[in-house]
């Protein structure tokens, strides 16, 4: 509670359901997502005190699953505010419902923009940090809106064709009903979770293993995503590292009676290869062919680099043992 009064953190508590757990037996990625959207909306509209729509996932990175069972607890705490954006810390927690402390599984900055009935943003109040942790969230967020303006750039910069050789697959689907958002549009946790599985496909194409989601960033929304139309999730191997798979992944989405799709999100997920007793392991070197595949290459690269500029982030040990 901030000293106006109003509540600046919200923690939702459940148990992690069966019908939760995805391919790979425990809570998938695209699941603890969804969560993380609903947690962070909820913060972003107590605050706003008007409709909130998700415009920025930042770099959320899974240390460790969420099984069947568990009690679950995602707190999201508004830590900056823009003029009509809010720059909101979410922290994955979970345990033994029977008892003892829960374990951190995952965290990341979720930015929501509050909007009007018109769809456009409206001011917010301000968040003024009080206390020493709360200032040093503050500034642990401006620290990386640079960061996160660069990794924008640069995807922005990116064109993706067929001229590319690399693993590419493509879902289709039709937006349901079930889908939907407060706002009547399709929720930003069920697009996290569409990304999530069209990059596992991808990943698991590609090194004929089990995957599983270590990473996913720079998940931007461009659009809204509407109720009943055609929905394409494009998955394209872009670099390997000694264990990870970056998969680019592009959602459009478009009325069934027209042709057009447009781009509604974008994003960068890693996915690592696990045997059969759930340990990752090395997986085959992608050689990039064309020069698609030699741009886009450089284009993941470039993000690892520019990633490893953030207070608390480092490079991916490969590349610190070619620097070396």
């Amino acid at each position: 509670m901030t000293e106006t009064g109003r509540p600046n953190s919200v923690t939702l508590r459940f148990l992690a359901a069966p019908t939760d757990v995805g391919h790979s037996g425990s809570v998938d990625a695209g699941t603890v997502l969804e969560w993380v959207d609903k947690a962070a909306y909820a913060a972003a509209v107590g605050w706003a005190k008007s409709y909130c729509v998700t415009a920025y996932v930042g770099n959320i990175h899974f240390a460790d699953p969420v099984n069947s069972g568990d009690m679950v607890e995602v707190e999201a705490t508004i830590v900056y505010t823009g003029r009509s954006s809010m720059h909101i810390r979410t922290v994955v927690s979970s345990g033994d419902p029977k008892g003892g402390a829960a374990t951190m599984r995952s965290t990341c900055m979720v930015i929501f923009v509050a909007v009007g009935e018109d769809g456009k943003p409206v001011p917010v109040q301000q968040f003024e940090p009080v206390t020493p942790e709360e200032m040093e969230q503050r500034d642990h967020a401006l620290a990386r809106v640079k960061v996160r303006e660069q990794i924008v750039e640069a995807m922005n910069r990116q064109e993706y064709t067929d001229a590319g050789t690399a693993e590419r697959v493509t879902l289709r689907f039709m937006a349901a009903p079930t889908d939907v958002n407060w706002g009547g549009k399709v929720h930003g946790g069920i697009v996290m979770k569409w990304i999530d599985e069209a990059a596992y496909v991808c990943a698991s194409r590609y090194c004929g293993r089990d995957t599983v989601a270590v990473f996913s960033g720079g998940v931007r929304f461009y659009r809204p995503l509407l109720i009943g139309h055609v929905v394409e999730v494009e998955a394209r191997l872009v670099y390997t590292g000694t264990k990870g798979m970056h998969i680019a992944v592009h959602v459009r989405s478009g009325d069934p009676k027209g042709r057009e799709l447009n781009l509604t999100t974008y994003c960068l997920t890693v996915m690592v290869a696990r045997d059969d007793e759930g340990t990752s392991v090395p997986v085959p070197a992608w050689v990039p062919v064309s020069d698609e595949d030699k741009r886009l290459h450089a284009h993941a690269r470039e993000l690892l680099e520019i990633r490893g500029t953030a207070p608390g982030n480092r490079l991916p040990n490969h590349l610190l043992a070619r620097g070396a």
